[in-house]
């Protein structure tokens, strides 16, 4: 919850808006200034103040405690020109609330965390459990002293300014080690525990049994990604509990699936009871990986639990962002934040060109010219499969003639795969003529590089027998001239020759142009690739310069 302070009218006004704008995440707090400020930073995980800075400063000082568990405050001035990430920059999520109320109120953010301002990511904002001298460690990156990293497991980290050796040590594993003097530990999610237990078993017994495998067995319960086991106990009490108490959840499989696992000590005792001769050994391994602990019994007499211990293989990220059109702003924030996470980015050069800026320092940059789709997809399925965290980016929507489906083809279950939609230049341009896709539209692209012509014939006649609006990707090219006169004259063999037809030339960057032509008069040699060519449909008007396609038809049949 966020607690929001005001004191004055202008400020109690902003606080509204944001209070409006978020009710389920806000809660304000009337009465003295003081008096609500204690409440809210006892109550809330985060506070936004619309009060003078010093005022906060005074106010929070006494009650700070510990910047682990500090709710992070945020101060908005007077005016609401800025703002300010004053507590809690990285634990108490003040960065991120200032650049949200920012976005939200139109106030600039002020974000002085060192981190931050060289757009370093922070040790403690990586989504793990961390541990050691993080002020020291992050110090050491800032001030450009050597820092090894030393993955015992691997796991997709965004890029960090490490070497192969230094006074100083970024550690990732899920081993039960103590950090040293100047060391940081990041615990991965590697660890699953598989689990059976009797009708009835106390969730002491569960707890102690998975806790004990895990440190008897060296390994660190913060690394522990779930319990798992079979659905016949997906509502054991102890089970459920146990899970609950650690913090992870409960993974189910049934019965069948257990059965087809291959286990070092199956037995006929799980066998007869749920119909799988493994429970906690076949449940850890059903996802795949390296049996660290074999099944082990609680040490109760009688023992009513089972547990076993699996370090999963590691997973690498593979994010497929859609850069939108070209202008900045119509960058999504999802893509952009994707672009920070990712140690690796692969893509055509000129898009890498639009977008450089926006990448971590030690970003490491794979780029290839036109042509080259295929072999990008390869070499971003295949970086990660290393285990890197990558991005492979494509103009407008990744998903629209751009390079998720060269890449999904290529990937297999054996990565994680994570779709960022973008801006497409259809809806770009739609959105530069006026509204052309307002009823039911279609993309056809005209480049037979990789489809047979008469593919994509058959596909231009089946629009222009639906009477749909058809907005043609790719229409000419110095090499492919005679294509989009084809297409354009089997539409005008089904729609009049004064059909609305707009043409938009890099819709939304700098040199965008457009115009509003008919489908008799469009003269396709004023077309290249970097225009996008919509024909309206019957209903298609032009009202006051603007294309319009009307949601329905209706209107067509009411007298004028």
């Amino acid at each position: 919850m966020i607690g929001l302070i005001s004191a004055t009218a202008a400020g109690t006004s902003a606080r509204d808006r944001l209070a409006a704008a978020w009710p389920d995440r806000t809660r304000v707090y009337e009465g003295p200034v003081a008096d609500a400020v204690r409440a809210a930073f006892a109550e809330c995980e985060q506070l936004v103040c619309f009060l003078a800075t010093g005022a906060v400063v005074r106010l929070v000082a006494p009650l700070l405690d510990d910047k682990t568990s500090d709710p992070g405050v945020v101060c908005v001035d007077e005016a609401g020109r800025f703002a300010v990430s004053l507590v809690g920059g990285h634990g108490g999520g003040a960065n991120e609330l200032a650049r949200a109320v920012g976005e939200l109120l139109g106030a600039e953010p002020v974000v002085t965390t060192a981190t931050d301002a060289v757009r370093l990511p922070g040790l403690d904002t990586l989504g793990l459990p961390v541990e050691g001298n993080v002020a020291a460690v992050t110090r050491a990156l800032l001030d450009g002293e050597a820092v090894a990293l030393r993955a015992e497991v691997a796991w997709p980290l965004p890029p960090l300014p490490v070497a192969g050796d230094g006074a100083y040590t970024i550690r990732v594993t899920d081993r039960l080690v103590e950090p040293g003097e100047r060391e940081v530990v990041l615990r991965p999610p590697t660890l699953v525990a598989g689990v059976g237990a009797s009708r009835g078993a106390p969730a002491a017994e569960v707890l102690g049994l998975v806790e004990g495998a895990l440190r008897d067995a060296g390994l660190s319960g913060a690394s522990l990604a779930a319990l798992a086991t079979v659905d016949a106990k997906a509502d054991e009490p102890g089970i459920v509990a146990a899970a609950r108490r650690l913090g992870v959840p409960l993974v189910t499989y049934t019965a069948g699936e257990l059965a087809r696992v291959e286990v070092p000590n199956p037995s006929d005792a799980p066998l007869a009871a749920v119909g799988t001769p493994s429970v906690a050994e076949a449940a850890a391994l059903l996802g795949g990986g390296e049996l660290l602990v074999p099944k082990r019994k609680s040490a109760a007499r009688p023992a009513m639990a089972t547990c076993a211990v699996v370090r999963r293989p590691a997973r690498g990220r593979l994010a497929v962002v859609g850069l939108g059109p070209g202008a900045r702003d119509l960058l999504t924030p999802r893509a952009e934040a994707e672009l920070r996470r990712a140690s690796v980015l692969v893509g055509l050069d000129q898009y890498v060109d639009q977008i450089r800026d926006l990448l971590r320092p030690g970003t490491r940059v794979l780029e290839s010219g036109l042509g080259a789709e295929e072999e990008r997809a390869r070499t971003a399925v295949a970086e990660a499969r290393r285990g890197h965290a990558v991005a492979l980016i494509g103009s407008g929507d990744a998903g629209v003639y751009a390079m998720a489906s060269p890449a999904l083809a290529e990937a297999s279950d054996d990565i994680d795969v994570v779709g960022v939609p973008g801006v497409t230049a259809a809806l770009a341009a739609g959105a530069v003529l006026g509204a052309p896709l307002g009823h039911d539209h279609v993309s056809i692209s005209l480049s037979d590089l990789h489809t047979p012509w008469e593919v994509i014939e058959r596909r231009v006649r089946a629009a222009a027998e639906a009477d749909i609006v058809v907005t043609f990707y790719n229409p000419r090219s110095r090499g492919r001239d005679w294509q989009l006169p084809k297409a354009l004259s089997i539409l005008a063999g089904h729609r009049e020759p004064a059909t609305p037809v707009g043409v938009v030339r890099n819709a939304s960057r700098a040199d965008e142009s457009s115009r509003l032509t008919t489908l008799a008069a469009l003269d396709p040699a004023t077309v290249d690739m970097m225009t996008v060519v919509t024909v309206g449909n019957t209903a298609t008007r032009e009202i006051a310069g603007r294309m319009v396609t009307p949601r329905g038809y209706r209107w067509q049949e009411e007298p004028r």
